[in-house]
């Protein structure tokens, strides 16, 4: 755990990574591998690399530094891809879907009874907004999740397009101002539930009878080192760790790797509406002395087929080629977080480059706490994304859609087995 601009960030402000290298350890690790290639050569991939890096965190350089944080401005040619604010009356099946999906411990699951539109009052005026809606410890209702059971279930809506850099903003308020019978003691804190934004897109590739210690030009995707999955997403954020819902967190996960970091949410708690803006970008880093002979073109990209080439110089990420045996890594830059047009944090590690669904839901899992209550919800009054196309973006890629994984009942499903399938991912939507 590396303590990171404390004073800024508050007194949660830790940075968090699993399987992966700290900022301040990255020449170091790199530089450890690939002797038989020539130190010199190496020293100089290294440097150019985290030299690209550090440029893209400029943001949270910055606000270390204590300047103030503006908003960060959308790029020329940013095109607004999705507006929605369910002004239409339903919810629109050529934009979303929702799940009825299990994953997790502590929990059972979302469910398409728990997502619905109603009625309420956003800044002044009447209108339409989304519900999810979770069954708490003390449920007694109709609505099953998990192999029948009925306490502890949430909704999950889910785009059915994939996004990749640009600006993401969710309305949204969490819980309420008016208390009821049915919810938390403090209706503004509904502990135990743990509502969420993220964008997710998964990928698991077996090495398919292949010895899996090597590569394999005929399964271009797979790479021994890569633990078999490729996995995008970025939580802005997910709330109530703990029961703590005044601290979010802010996660990254790029392949095996992973960046939590908790941020101040406090002024969001007060059961009103707040604006929650992420800002991905990605970029193209140059990977010097990569030639032709080492990889292989798939899916519109070109991967890594070399144990050679150090793996933390690209993480699983493809290539483009730029020419002749010169190709830059698609990596992910940064994400910035803010909420109301207020700076709330940066993750500068571990940020996917691969395109993925936007989704938004509650979900009940072991690491929430007890939720002592019946049922409590969160309203989305708009959702916008901008797409800027950043030049690292990888599309096509990861595209399948998250399938159900239970029935009406609860039952489990499997694949084929009347199963719809919406997704491919099988550890989290």
């Amino acid at each position: 755990m590396v303590r990171i601009c404390g004073s800024l960030f508050g007194d949660n402000s830790e940075h968090k990574e699993t399987n992966g290298y700290p900022t301040t350890g990255f020449s170091r690790q790199a530089l450890s591998l690939n002797a038989g290639r020539g130190k010199a050569r190496e020293i100089m991939i290294v440097i150019r690399y985290a030299l690209a890096i550090l440029a893209g965190g400029l943001v949270a350089a910055a606000a270390c530094a204590g300047e103030p944080v503006p908003e960060v401005k959308m790029p020329a040619g940013a095109r607004l891809v999705l507006d929605e604010d369910w002004s239409g009356g339903r919810i629109d099946p050529g934009r979303w879907y929702v799940l009825r999906r299990h994953w997790g411990e502590g929990n059972n699951g979302v469910v398409p009874e728990n997502v619905f539109l109603a009625r309420d009052t956003v800044d002044g005026k009447s209108r339409n907004v989304l519900v999810i809606r979770g069954h708490g410890d003390q449920y007694a209702g109709p609505v099953a999740g998990w192999r029948g059971n009925r306490t502890r279930v949430g909704g999950t809506i889910v785009s059915r397009a994939y996004f990749a850099s640009g600006r993401y903003e969710v309305v949204l308020k969490i819980g309420s101002t008016a208390a009821s019978p049915k919810g938390p003691k403090d209706p503004r804190r509904p502990v135990g539930m743990v509502p969420a934004v993220w964008t997710y897109a998964y990928q698991w590739v077996e090495a398919a009878g292949a010895d899996p210690k090597v590569f394999n030009r005929k399964n271009p995707l797979f790479n021994p080192q890569l633990k078999n999955e490729y996995w995008s997403e970025i939580d802005f954020p997910e709330f109530g760790k703990a029961q703590d819902l005044e601290t979010g967190l802010y996660n990254a996960f790029l392949n095996a790797n992973m960046q939590s970091r908790p941020f101040s949410t406090k002024a969001a708690i007060d059961g009103q509406y707040h604006r929650f803006t992420t800002i991905w970008r990605t970029q193209l880093v140059p990977l010097p002395g990569v030639t032709d002979s080492q990889v292989v073109e798939a899916e519109g990209c070109y991967w890594i087929q070399d144990a050679s080439i150090p793996f933390q110089l690209y993480r699983g990420n493809p290539l483009k080629r730029l020419g002749k045996d010169r190709y830059a890594v698609c990596a992910g830059k940064e994400a910035t977080h803010f909420i109301d047009g207020r700076f709330a944090g940066t993750n500068p590690t571990h940020v996917p480059a691969m395109a993925a669904q936007l989704n938004i839901g509650v979900w009940f899992p072991e690491w929430g706490g007890a939720a002592p209550w019946e049922e409590s919800t969160i309203s989305v009054a708009s959702v916008k994304v901008w797409q800027f196309d950043d030049p690292g973006d990888v599309r096509d890629v990861l595209k399948e859609q998250i399938p159900d994984n239970m029935d009406a009942g609860g039952n489990p499903l499997r694949r084929g087995d009347g199963q719809k399938v919406r997704t491919g991912a099988v550890s989290k939507p």
